[in-house]
């Protein structure tokens, strides 16, 4: 019914219950843009027993969501601060198809900006956990298909980024949807964030040149 209890028309509801509020129909005229086309709707959702103490427990949790959400944009704001010096770096990344701002943020803090550091663009793929794990030799395949030990949250960030990636109708969404058609959406997840890790590893992000090579 309503998307977003948190946004402005639901915060506007939320507010007048715990002022005392009690009719359905001012309740619901408080709904604004597209959500008034479910005026009727919300009558009927606000048509019940409120108490008094329901307003108290309503206004301790939003009190709770409150504190939260400025803590969380204190955050926000020092991560932004943090990585100002990393603006170009952060920018380059925020183009790659799936990886939104955040994620670029956790590339950067994972792995920095100097790719040196890995030998070619394989090894760094394989410490973030995104390496095949099965290898065949003689016709036999070997291995448990695992990604190794690598850095987990590194590995987290690429598969939400491969996952978004693999909606866009661009190569990376390409070559997971033909990858999923072979060997399924888990392997597919997996081979585009390497690919992705990979795109990374081989560009300028503006401290040091990435020099890794597949």
């Amino acid at each position: 019914m309503v998307a977003d209890i948190f946004g402005v028309s639901g915060r506007d509801m939320l507010a007048a219950l715990v002022a005392g509020e009690r009719n359905p129909k001012a309740l619901a005229q408080l709904a604004r843009r597209s959500m008034r086309a479910k005026i009727t709707v919300l009558e009927e959702a606000f048509t019940g027993h409120f108490t008094g103490h329901h307003a108290f427990l309503l206004q301790t949790m939003l009190g709770r969501v409150d504190a939260i959400s400025a803590d969380i944009a204190a955050l926000d704001d020092r991560i932004a601060a943090q990585a100002a010096p990393l603006a170009d770096a952060i920018a380059r990344l925020d183009e790659i198809p799936g990886i939104s701002l955040a994620s670029a943020y956790v590339i950067l803090a994972e792995i920095g900006t100097d790719m040196t550091r890995f030998p070619t663009a394989g090894h760094l793929a394989s410490w973030a956990r995104v390496a095949p794990g099965i290898t065949e030799s003689a016709g036999k395949k070997k291995g448990k298909g695992s990604t190794g030990h690598g850095n987990a949250y590194l590995a987290a960030v690429l598969g939400n980024a491969a996952a978004g990636a693999a909606k866009t109708e661009t190569y990376l969404g390409e070559k997971y949807r033909r990858i999923a058609r072979r060997r399924g959406s888990k392997r597919a997840i997996v081979a585009l964030g390497r690919s992705i890790l990979v795109i990374v590893s081989l560009g300028d992000l503006g401290v040091g040149l990435a020099k890794a090579r597949k």
